[in-house]
């Protein structure tokens, strides 16, 4: 069943899983995840400070010091095990610093050219996220929002809900990540994030940019703050 907030899924999902996180999802993704990192990279280019919300391993966090060498970048992450995990494998970064902290909750008392938050939208609110990344984004900078959506197509939603049934089996080998391939289908599902993020944007004055990717199974949508 689905938690009455989304976020209750958070520590289910992460607490012990940080290890295995980066072969996980690149398997389980077929590899689009570095396709659909690379479609957020796609939209940076001279950037000086950046905010990676929900930084988890640090996956996409590095590629973006590799793509801007000379910016400042700062990844936030909730649980504390996933940002450990980062920490060490980019150590040898000194453009990249961590904090510890809740997305809806930040306050860092600074802003930033460009927020981006990979598989993050659809565990918060709307309003509240979108209110905090303002209070953190420079006039003209871009909030990039990445996340698994539900297909609209019936044919490519039967492939969809066939690949959970499969994870769901290949979960009972993999038993932390057991609980993630069983209630994350339905939390996919029950998120209307691209919609609700699109509208919060749109009230808040921000240009508005969809990408759907690999057949409706994610997107990345695209806020910027006019000057």
């Amino acid at each position: 069943m689905i938690a009455e907030n989304p976020k209750d899924y958070v520590p289910q999902f992460f607490n012990e899983t940080s290890n295995s996180y980066d072969r996980i999802v690149h398997w389980t993704t077929f590899g689009k995840d570095s396709l659909w990192k690379n479609k957020i990279l796609e939209q940076l280019s001279n950037e000086n400070t950046v905010l990676d919300l929900a930084c988890g391993t640090g996956i996409l966090t590095k590629q973006i010091a590799q793509k801007i060498p000379q910016a400042e970048i700062v990844g936030v992450d909730i649980t504390k095990t996933y940002l450990e995990k980062a920490k060490k494998k980019l150590n040898s970064y000194p453009n990249i610093s961590f904090v510890y902290s809740d997305a809806e909750k930040l306050n860092l008392g600074r802003k930033f050219d460009c927020i981006t938050a990979s598989y993050l939208p659809k565990y918060c609110d709307p309003t509240i996220l979108i209110k905090i990344c303002l209070e953190h984004l420079n006039d003209g900078g871009k909030i990039i929002l990445h996340d698994f959506t539900y297909p609209k197509n019936r044919f490519i939603r039967k492939m969809w809900d066939l690949y959970f049934k499969v994870l769901h089996f290949t979960g009972f080998f993999i038993p932390s990540w057991n609980s993630v391939f069983v209630d994350l289908p339905h939390l996919i599902r029950a998120s209307n994030w691209v919609h609700e993020y699109q509208k919060t944007m749109k009230t808040n004055g921000l240009k508005t940019n969809l990408q759907e990717l690999t057949w409706g199974s994610s997107a990345i949508l695209t806020g910027t703050k006019v000057l």
